[in-house]
């Protein structure tokens, strides 16, 4: 049904891949290497401009490091505030020089320039790595044509590896060795010319592809050996400068693809479980968890918006009612400045017995997000940020009961809109979102309550 109502112009876009196991979401350079020595410089008194043209696409004119212009498709404003990549090293070691980036039109339609600006309200659902292939891609588009959903948050780099080849020798040398996914550009500008926004999902400290392939950025143990998880990988060290620049390519080669927004996930510490030995930090230099990643977003932050893309990250959904910092670092109020929208990961089957008094939170999927994205409307309230700044993960699985289907997800749905937000997305391992389809409306319609439904007030306990 959802096929006959698409024009699907994959173009090059014809092998499909083979789909294998899930992904996970959290529960389903200073002294940089030689091969990694590179951070980001600001460019002083830089401007961008932007032009529109008569096919629907968006260009900026943005600065890079040799001074000449890239141009930048965007349906968004531009930040006069930009970062170029400049060498710390030789400036013939070409393996740490990127070249300026430089990124092509892009199909640019009313709706996707209001999505990308922020201007309306995201819905989305998330697809995999697997999931990234013509015949999965066709489906999921067809859901978006034809419902409420109008973003699809695509793996560009997962705790496996990248999902693209990248042409940046440093970001290709931490590739990994899963299969990617096949013309990747040419997907994202299908989906682009349905006016649906491509998210890049990027896993960040979760990364045991780069730190086995960069062990001078890994956590350390005090003996100044590897630091291992309980499942016995290796996490790269959050205060690495050479961590950061990497990641930053990643998020700018999926802006040349024509992603529309950069979303961080696991931009998080490792649990420090008792029965683990002590994380050590090379670089660390006196700063916090909270700090430190409050600074990475920052930057991020900063050195997209030359090119009038928005930055969002994924958070524990407890982050939103804990007071103080989570001992993974995540804390809401410094999160919440550094980035565009937070999106915290409020699944009901996540939080303990007896959360907000609750006895069983997986029954009472209303409640859950309700008072979680309630108070997280009120802490974004006392830094004075307002607007579609919080966009919860809803629950689109089952973990213990009840089992989940339409009616937890209109729950779930209702609850976002009591507390005063449009947009959230769905998480599903496997991108399987068939049997939902009856929640989900035939257009968008914006159904936040203004003012929002007051929470319980006795129910953070």
């Amino acid at each position: 049904m959802f096929d006959q109502r698409i024009t699907f112009a994959l173009g090059a876009v014809a092998t499909a891949l083979t789909l294998g196991c899930t992904g996970n979401h959290e529960a389903s350079a200073k002294s940089a290497s030689a091969d990694m020595q590179i951070a980001p410089a600001p460019v002083a008194g830089s401007t961008a401009s932007t032009t529109t043209t008569a096919a629907g696409t968006s260009t900026a004119t943005v600065p890079n490091p040799t001074g000449a212009s890239a141009a930048v498709a965007s349906g968004a404003p531009t930040s006069p505030s930009a970062s170029a990549l400049t060498p710390t090293g030789s400036p013939s070691d070409t393996a740490t020089v990127r070249a300026p980036v430089v990124v092509g039109s892009h199909p640019t339609p009313p709706v996707l320039d209001s999505l990308i600006r922020g201007t309306l309200a995201a819905r989305g659902l998330y697809v995999y790595r697997f999931g990234a292939n013509p015949r999965r891609m066709k489906h999921l588009i067809g859901i978006a044509d034809s419902t409420e959903i109008n973003a699809l948050i695509i793996d560009v780099k997962d705790e496996f590896g990248l999902n693209y080849v990248s042409d940046d020798p440093m970001v290709r040398k931490n590739a990994g060795t899963q299969v990617k996914a096949s013309h990747l550009a040419a997907l994202v500008d299908t989906i682009r010319a349905h006016g649906i926004l491509p998210v890049a999902r990027i896993v960040v400290f979760k990364d045991s592809v780069t730190a086995r392939n960069n062990p001078d950025h890994t956590i350390r143990k005090a003996d100044g050996t590897a630091w291992h998880d309980k499942k016995g990988q290796t996490w790269v060290n959050p205060y690495a400068n050479a961590i950061w620049e990497y990641n930053f390519r990643v998020a700018e080669d999926a802006i040349k693809m024509g992603f529309g927004e950069i979303q961080f996930d696991y931009i998080r510490f490792p649990e420090p479980y008792k029965s683990l030995p002590p994380q050590v930090f090379p670089e660390q230099r006196g700063r916090t968890k909270p700090q430190v990643l409050a600074e990475f977003l920052t930057t991020a932050r900063k050195r997209f918006a030359q090119y009038g893309i928005r930055t969002t990250a994924d958070v524990f959904g407890l982050v939103t009612s804990v007071g103080g910092a989570l001992e993974v670092g995540q804390q809401w109020e410094p999160i919440a400045k550094s980035v565009d929208v937070v999106l915290p990961m409020t699944y009901p089957s996540h939080y303990p017995p007896g959360s907000f008094q609750l006895p069983h939170p997986n029954a009472a999927p209303y409640d859950v997000i309700h008072i979680a994205v309630s108070r997280a409307r009120e802490r974004d309230a006392k830094l004075g940020i307002t607007g579609e700044h919080v966009r919860p993960w809803l629950q689109a699985f089952t973990i213990g009961k009840p089992p989940y289907g339409p009616e937890q997800l209109s729950e779930q749905k209702r609850g976002v809109y009591d507390s005063g937000y449009d947009g959230w997305v769905m998480w599903e391992p496997g991108s399987r979102y068939d049997k939902f389809l009856p929640a989900l409306e035939p257009t968008f319609v914006s159904r936040k309550k203004n003012p929002p439904v007051p929470r319980p007030s006795n129910r953070l306990e």
